[in-house]
């Protein structure tokens, strides 16, 4: 079983290593164990995602197309992934998903809406307005930050909330990094409203003639990413040190991207926006600050109301109904 274990954990780490840069440097700050469910979670969002994308590690395959058809796909994830979180798990991906379900004791309810966002994806979902955009965020990034939080030892509804908030975020920030390529796929996450207020033809966002306008919308959309920044930042002072540190890091490496793109202006998408190695390192070290600020001045202060931003229902309500009950009674 021990070596069974440990197979798993290293085709986890290949994964995060091979597929994201920015998360392999946020999780090698961690503690060893949660650093390895960090990487097995990881593991099975990218294989997932993956599948749903013909990609590979995140990075598109030309010409390829995979079978079965995407909604088969879609059924597919969801009944390995319900059976992964019963214990009876169906591959390397689905065996690192058991793993960290059951060991920290996460509702399968965060998995399964995982699933839903790549359902919306495999639908072709329409996004009329900010509140769908905002759901679709949740589903396939938040739930991910609620669960990379419960990894953490996080169990207390508002701390989860600051954790699907900075998920939000960090989505929000890669629909504005990618909008022109997301767009060539026929895929817009930019809500429908905001695109007729700026008359911008979805099907024409990429167009050169239109960059200006694109660029209106997604500064809004980063305006509404800071919003999500600015609250997750206030959970970090409820987290263990080094975790702290790890997600202060990645919150600054993610941010910056939305930096980039506004200073680079209709350019923006000439290139992807990527922060290199030493830009990385940089982030890292000033975390350390943001770190040391949360462990200290952050845990005796008290954390302002989130306000308006949009909660999933996962998370609302303090009834002995709701799931957020339910999640601190799993501690």
């Amino acid at each position: 079983m021990a070596k069974q274990l440990d197979e798993v954990i290293a085709h986890s780490r290949t994964m995060i290593e091979r597929g994201s840069k920015s998360f392999t440097r946020a999780a090698s700050l961690m503690p060893a164990d949660i650093r390895d469910s960090v990487y097995m979670l990881y593991a099975w969002c990218r294989y997932c995602d993956d599948c749903i994308d013909d990609q590979h590690l995140g990075f598109a395959q030309p010409d390829v197309h995979s079978e079965p058809a995407l909604d088969e796909r879609v059924r597919m994830l969801r009944q390995k992934t319900l059976r992964a979180c019963q214990g009876v798990p169906d591959g390397v991906e689905f065996e690192a998903l058991a793993r960290v379900v059951e060991k920290h004791a996460i509702p399968e309810c965060f998995p399964l809406d995982l699933i839903e966002g790549f359902a919306m994806d495999a639908a072709d979902h329409r996004y009329s307005t900010e509140e769908d955009t905002l759901t679709y965020c949740y589903h396939v990034a938040g739930a991910v930050g609620v669960m990379m939080a419960m990894v953490m030892g996080v169990r207390d509804r508002p701390i989860l909330l600051r954790a699907c908030d900075l998920g939000i975020a960090f989505q929000l920030t890669n629909i504005s990094r990618d909008v022109t390529t997301d767009a060539q796929m026929g895929r817009v996450y930019l809500p429908q409203q905001w695109l007729e207020e700026y008359h911008l033809p979805p099907r024409s966002i990429g167009d050169p003639a239109h960059r200006e306008a694109a660029l209106q919308v997604v500064r809004r959309l980063l305006g509404l990413a800071d919003r999500y920044y600015d609250s997750a930042g206030y959970g970090i002072a409820r987290l263990p040190y080094r975790c702290a540190w790890s997600i202060a890091s990645a919150l600054r490496i993610y941010r910056a991207i939305g930096t980039t793109i506004l200073t680079r202006g209709p350019s923006a998408w000439d290139s992807r926006v990527t922060t290199s190695k030493n830009q990385k390192l940089a982030h890292v070290a000033l975390a350390i600050g943001d770190a040391a600020w949360a462990g200290s001045v952050g845990r005796i202060r008290d954390m302002p109301p989130r306000g308006p931003l949009w909660t999933p229902p996962a998370l609302r309500g303090n009834g002995p109904s709701s799931t957020a009950s339910k999640v601190t009674a799993a501690a």
